[in-house]
Order: structure tokens, then C-alpha cells, then sequence
């Protein structure tokens, strides 16, 4: 069931142009137990990330990781971020990627957008060439190129799929 279904609509506006009616308290209620369940796993250990990660927290980013023969390709959303404020670190084949994002200055009257700092820690798996990584950023997406050392391109075997039915059809006409 969704949360609208449960809270009667009743705009922004009160009865008097420009009165302000109070929030909902279903509304109060909801926003209350978003925040106890992000807080909850917010330090969770979580061993296959590496080092410690704020999962579930508001400024966890999205993040997409492709491998072909010759690199293995990160891309994640930074909406609203500029390059300045991204740092993206290889270590010992793990990569980093560090964003701080500041608060305005102005006093906010209402504010859902999340500001500060956080990182994400990516263990890899396949050896790099570390002086030809690249990393890009464009409309809010940062795309970091890791290309595979000629060990690491041998090591890849793409391996095929076959159907059960076609290998039993394929034993009887035999």
C-alpha cells in the first residue's frame, strides 16, 4: 500500500492564501522510521565492500561495475557533484572514490537533500595497469576506465551456454 493512499492530500496551502498548514503526522511518522532504519545500517561491516560503507545512508552512491577481455569499467551517479569534488584512488587493487559535498550557506526552510562526505571502496580482482587508468566525468556520472594487464586479458574466458535438451538430443542422434 502506498504511503499517499494512507494520508489525506491536503496541499501546501491553508485555508488563507499563504497560511501554511501543519505536516501530517502520518507524514512525520514515515520520514521518523526512514531514519531509524537508515541510522540502524549506516555501520554495518559489510566484508565483500572492503572497508566499512554507509550502505543504505542517503549519499551512497549508484554504482555500476562492466568487464570485458581488455578492462574493467566503473561508472557511478554523482548527481549535482562537480569533478573538484571527487577524488578516485587505486591502491593496492582496490579502488576509491572519495566525494564531499557542502551545504549551501542559506537557511533552509525545508531540506531533504543529503550533504558531507563518503566513499566507496571497491575490491578488484584482476591485476591493472595503474599508469593507463582514466577516469572521466560528465552530467553527474563519473566513469573510471581500469584497463587489464596482458595476464589479466589471458586469464578471461568467456564460457559458453548450452541447453540441456540440445546436448541429450544431441547424445541420442549419436
Amino acid at each position: 500500500m502506498r504511503k499517499r493512499s494512507l494520508t489525506p492530500w491536503r496541499g501546501l496551502l491553508g485555508a488563507r492564501h499563504g497560511e501554511r498548514e501543519a505536516e501530517h503526522p502520518l507524514d512525520v511518522f514515515h520520514r521518523e522510521i526512514d531514519r531509524v532504519f537508515d541510522n540502524l545500517w549506516r555501520d554495518v561491516e559489510w566484508p565483500m565492500l572492503g572497508h566499512r560503507e554507509s550502505l543504505f545512508g542517503p549519499m551512497a552512491p549508484r554504482m555500476d561495475v562492466t568487464e570485458d577481455e581488455d578492462r574493467v569499467r566503473v561508472a557511478v551517479e554523482l548527481p549535482g557533484m562537480d569533478e573538484k569534488d571527487v577524488e578516485v584512488v587505486l591502491s593496492d587493487n582496490v579502488l576509491t572514490i572519495k566525494v564531499e559535498k557542502e551545504e549551501s550557506e542559506k537557511a533552509h526552510t525545508y531540506m531533504e537533500r543529503a550533504y558531507g562526505s563518503f566513499y566507496r571502496t571497491l575490491p578488484l580482482d584482476v591485476e591493472i595497469v595503474t599508469d593507463k587508468v582514466e577516469a572521466t566525468f560528465d552530467k553527474g556520472v563519473l566513469t573510471i576506465d581500469l584497463p587489464k594487464t596482458p595476464e589479466a586479458k589471458k586469464a578471461y574466458r568467456k564460457v559458453p551456454v548450452r541447453t540441456v535438451g540440445v546436448v541429450k538430443k544431441l547424445e541420442k542422434a549419436a
